[in-house]
């Protein structure tokens, strides 16, 4: 098995997934670039990296400004891992979901995923390969929301459906020149964003559970990776409804606040 990676950039480490992911990551003689707004929550994450050994180069940034962004991923030199984790959500509520919160949103899961992979992929080609043969890793963190278009949050469904399918499309021609790219889609995760769901959320997990298997699937070679396989199965066959039938049953829960 191939040693785990030695230098890993993520965004959105301030909580949740990527300040799990930062952590898990985290070891002697490993180098991590963390990222996010807040600058409390961002620190946070950093100090226990650190206590867990890894060096740690945390940057406060928003992923919306691709000339910050590109010199941030380039400025890091060779990367093993790049995880593109930084995301919000948003919904309708009782009633539309806002003209404002639907562009923050696309900006943020579907800009900001293009302004952290797409410089990371031309430095990635010109590395030399590492023990496990691949030039570096690319995950970009999509969700199962992603196969279903649930009329409660209109926005971050089509997001995550965009990166999702950008992130496997690209993957072949990637792979050309020696990149390995990673569709990551998550089920529930238990997160500030998820804690105001007023609706069922089964087999909500723990952003460290979440971690491990996305971790695993990285490090299995797997292009997508969906988890907990009960529900990403469940997604499939409701995504698979026709769109009445499809919002007539999802209706039913409580609208996403």
């Amino acid at each position: 098995m191939a040693p785990p990676p030695r230098s890993v950039l993520i965004t959105g480490a301030s909580s949740g997934l990527g300040a799990a992911l930062a952590r898990a990551c985290a070891g002697a003689g490993t180098t991590l670039h963390l990222s996010g707004r807040d600058p409390a929550r961002l620190e946070a994450t950093a100090l226990s990296c650190r206590q867990a050994g890894a060096r740690v180069l945390p940057q406060v940034i928003d992923v919306r400004d691709a000339a910050a962004m590109a010199a941030w991923v380039m400025d890091a030199g060779r990367l093993d891992l790049l995880i593109a984790n930084a995301g919000i959500g948003t919904g309708t509520g009782e009633g539309q979901e806002g003209a404002a919160a639907a562009r923050d949103v696309f900006e943020t899961n579907v800009t900001g995923v293009l302004n952290t992979v797409l410089p990371a992929l031309g430095m990635m080609a010109a590395q030399a390969p590492g023990p496990d043969g691949w030039r570096g890793h690319v995950a970009v963190v999509a969700s199962i929301a992603a196969f279903v278009a649930a009329p409660s949050a209109p926005a971050y469904n089509a997001s995550k459906a965009a990166v999702q399918r950008w992130t496997e499309a690209r993957a072949p021609s990637e792979a050309k020149r020696g990149i390995a790219l990673h569709s990551v889609c998550p089920g529930f995760i238990r997160t500030p964003m998820t804690d105001a769901n007023a609706f069922p959320m089964p087999w909500l997990m723990t952003p460290e559970a979440a971690a491990r298997r996305t971790l695993e699937g990285i490090a299995a070679g797997r292009l997508r990776i969906a988890y907990p396989r009960r529900l990403y199965a469940l997604a499939r066959v409701v995504g698979a409804l026709p769109p009445g039938w499809r919002n007539a049953l999802l209706g039913l829960a409580p609208p996403k606040r």
